[in-house]
C-alpha cells in the first residue's frame, strides 16, 4: 500500500498516510512528501495519520513539514495514535524554537548596537587582561625555576616567526622605503626641495613606517599562524590533554611562542629600516641622481640615535600585543572549522588594530617627553 495517498476535495488537500514512517524508507518518503508539498499550494490540508503503523524520529520530522505547510498556518491532523503524541509533540517544540530568530527594529536600535558593541569591547579587554596575567605568571613561575623553559621550543620558534620572515620583511620594507623617497621627491622638487626627501625617509621609516609595518606584517604571518595553530590544538583536544598529564598550556606553548615573538620583532625591525633605508637611497640614485656618498652624509645630518630609539622601543610592546591576541583568540576557538577561521581573522584584525593605537600613544608619550 502506498505509504501518502492524497486526494483534492474542493479547495482542500486531503492525505492519508499509512505504513512505516522509519529512517529505512527514506527513499521511498521523501519525494512522496515534496510531491504532496507541491500539490498543496493555495489549498488547506488535512492529514490522517490513523493508518501509520511505525513512526520514528525521521518520520515525525517528515510529518511535521506537512502539518507547517504553508508556513505559518496549521494544518489539522486527524486520527492521531495515543503513541505518537509525545513524539510529534517534541518535534513540534524543537522546530518552534530551533528557527531563525528576525530581530525587529526599534528606534533605540542604533543605540542598542552601540551598547552590545561596548559590552562586546569589555569581553574582548578582560580575556586580554587575563591571558596578559597568565603569561605573566607563567614568567615569574620561569624566573623562580628556570629549568621549566623549554629552550629548543624558543629557539624553534625564533626560527619561525624572525629567521623565516626575513626575506618578505626586506622585500616590502625595501619597496616601501622607495615609494617613500620617491613620491617626497616628487613633490619637494616643486618647491626646489628635493633634497629634502632624504630627511623624510630618514626620519619616516626609523620612527614610525618601519616598526609599524614590519609589526603588521607580523601580526598577519605570525599571529594568525599562532591563532591557527593553538585553535587546532584545542579542537584536536590536545590541550586538555596537558591539563591532564598536569601541564599548563600556557607555560608549555604560549610563553615560548611569546617570547620569542618579542625577541625576534625588535631585530626585524632593525633589518627592516636597513631596508627601507636602503632602497630610498637606490631611488634617490636613479631618480634624482644623488649619490650614495651624498645620501648617507645628509642621512647622517637629518637623523639621530634618538630616531632610532624611538622606533626600536615600540617593537617590543608590539610583539607582546601580537602574541597574547593571538594566544587568546587561538584559545577561544570551539570545535568547528567555521569557528577556527573566525578567530585567525579576529586575531589578525585585532592584532593590527591595536599596533596601530599603541603607536599613536608612544608617539604622543615621544612627543611630550620631547624626542
Amino acid at each position: 500500500m502506498q505509504p501518502l495517498r492524497s486526494a483534492v476535495r474542493g479547495d482542500a488537500l486531503d492525505i492519508i498516510l499509512s505504513g512505516s514512517w522509519t529512517s529505512a524508507h527514506v527513499a521511498a518518503l521523501e519525494p512522496l512528501v515534496e510531491h504532496a508539498l507541491r500539490d498543496a499550494q493555495n489549498r488547506k490540508i488535512r492529514v490522517d495519520l490513523g493508518g501509520i503503523a511505525e513512526i520514528d524520529t525521521f518520520g515525525a520530522c517528515l510529518l511535521e513539514r506537512l502539518l507547517r505547510a504553508p508556513p505559518g498556518a496549521e494544518t489539522p491532523a486527524t486520527n492521531v495514535p495515543e503513541r505518537m503524541r509525545g513524539l510529534l509533540a517534541e518535534i513540534d517544540r524543537v522546530r518552534g524554537t530551533a528557527g531563525l530568530r528576525v530581530e525587529k527594529k526599534t528606534r533605540l536600535g542604533g543605540i542598542e548596537a552601540i551598547g552590545r558593541a561596548t559590552v562586546n569591547a569589555g569581553a574582548d579587554l578582560v580575556v586580554f587582561v587575563e591571558m596578559l596575567g597568565r603569561l605573566g605568571d607563567a614568567l615569574l613561575r620561569v624566573l623562580r625555576d628556570p629549568r621549566r623553559l623549554r629552550p629548543i621550543s624558543v629557539v624553534y620558534q625564533l626560527d619561525r616567526v624572525g629567521l623565516r620572515a626575513v626575506p618578505i620583511i626586506f622585500l616590502i620594507t625595501f619597496l616601501i622605503g622607495g615609494i617613500i623617497s620617491q613620491q617626497g621627491i616628487f613633490h619637494f622638487r616643486k618647491f626646489g626641495a628635493g633634497d629634502y626627501a632624504v630627511d623624510l625617509v630618514g626620519i619616516l621609516v626609523l620612527r614610525e613606517i618601519g616598526v609599524l609595518i614590519v609589526a603588521i606584517m607580523v601580526a598577519g604571518r605570525s599571529g594568525s599562524s599562532y591563532t591557527a595553530e593553538l585553535g587546532s590544538m584545542k579542537m584536536r583536544e590536545e590541550i586538555d590533554a596537558l591539563y591532564t598529564m598536569g601541564l599548563d598550556p600556557v607555560e608549555v606553548l604560549l610563553l615560548p611562542r611569546v617570547i620569542a615573538l618579542v625577541c625576534a620583532l625588535p631585530a626585524l625591525t632593525f633589518f627592516g629600516s636597513i631596508s627601507a633605508l636602503f632602497g630610498g637611497g637606490l631611488v634617490e640614485w636613479f631618480y634624482a641622481g644623488m649619490s650614495p656618498a651624498i645620501y648617507i652624509a645628509r642621512l647622517r645630518d637629518a637623523v639621530s640615535v634618538a630616531h632610532f630609539e624611538v622606533g626600536i622601543t615600540k617593537a617590543p610592546f608590539m610583539a607582546l600585543v601580537i602574541g597574547v591576541v593571538a594566544c587568546a583568540e587561538g584559545l577561544r576557538v570551539k570545535g568547528s572549522a567555521e569557528s577556527l577561521g573566525l578567530q585567525t581573522t579576529t586575531s589578525v584584525v585585532k592584532s593590527i588594530f591595536l599596533v596601530i593605537v599603541l603607536d599613536g600613544l608612544f608617539a604622543m608619550f615621544f612627543a611630550g617627553i620631547g624626542m
